[in-house]
């Protein structure tokens, strides 16, 4: 069965995940995650691309990136970092071979919808895997620096995360309201499908707009419905 394509799409946020190989773990030591953050922070500078959220599990990472360049950066910019920590981990531990599967999952999200639906499930993630009982607690997220708790360089904004408040106080709070409230099942089926299969985190009209931009025909994820929107929650 031929793997379903990736797309990417000038301006347009993408929720990446890349895994170790089979599962394991690709950092172990506390020098592991700083060297990849510094990796990262380099490569998008250079590579006109936007960080918008991430975490780094101890298997598995977690990106939201925008490419305000050529779309091919986001392809070159997880070759060169996740090469340059294969070689880090390997060195460090004494071992050969891939760290990485060898193709990142990756899923475009409507910014209008769900782009802050996924700054919260990628933040959110040492939760429910139960490392930590608060997010604040994880020293490898975006949710500090979207929290205001720390200034956090590596991360860049976006227009949907301004759009929380008038200032930097009001946007952090209001990230922070986001963030105290669970996620229900219906957006994770939605989050976690639309990565898994390459598809589009969005509806009917987020797909026709792709499609526009980038003359290709877009599936739509084959199950799970859109959360319901209330008051203050996604």
């Amino acid at each position: 069965m031929p793997r379903r394509s990736r797309v990417f799409v000038r301006h347009m946020p993408l929720h990446i995940v890349q895994r170790g190989h089979n599962r394991k773990p690709v950092f172990f030591e506390r020098e592991d995650y700083v060297y990849y953050l510094a990796n990262l922070a380099e490569s998008k500078a250079k590579l006109d691309v936007r960080l918008l959220a991430y975490c780094l599990m101890t298997n598995h990472v977690h990106l939201i990136v925008s490419p305000d360049g050529d779309v091919a950066n986001i392809s070159e910019l997880m070759r060169i970092v996740a090469a340059r920590q294969t070689r880090f981990v390997n060195k460090r531990q004494e071992r050969t071979g891939s760290l990485w599967e060898g193709r990142f999952k990756a899923s475009l999200i409507d910014s209008d919808r769900y782009l802050l639906a996924g700054l919260r499930y990628v933040d959110l993630n040492p939760v429910r895997a139960a490392m930590v009982t608060a997010p604040e607690d994880y020293d490898w997220s975006s949710f500090r620096g979207h929290a205001a708790l720390v200034n956090d360089p590596v991360l860049d904004t976006c227009e949907t995360y301004q759009a929380l408040g008038a200032n930097a106080a009001e946007r952090a709070q209001a990230y922070r309201r986001l963030t105290a409230d669970a996620i229900s099942e219906d957006e994770l089926s939605l989050i976690r499908s639309a990565v898994q299969r390459n598809q589009l985190t969005g509806g009917a009209r987020f797909q026709r707009t792709v499609e526009q931009r980038t003359g290709h025909r877009i599936s739509l994820r084959g199950q799970g419905r859109p959360p319901k929107n209330k008051p203050g929650t996604f």
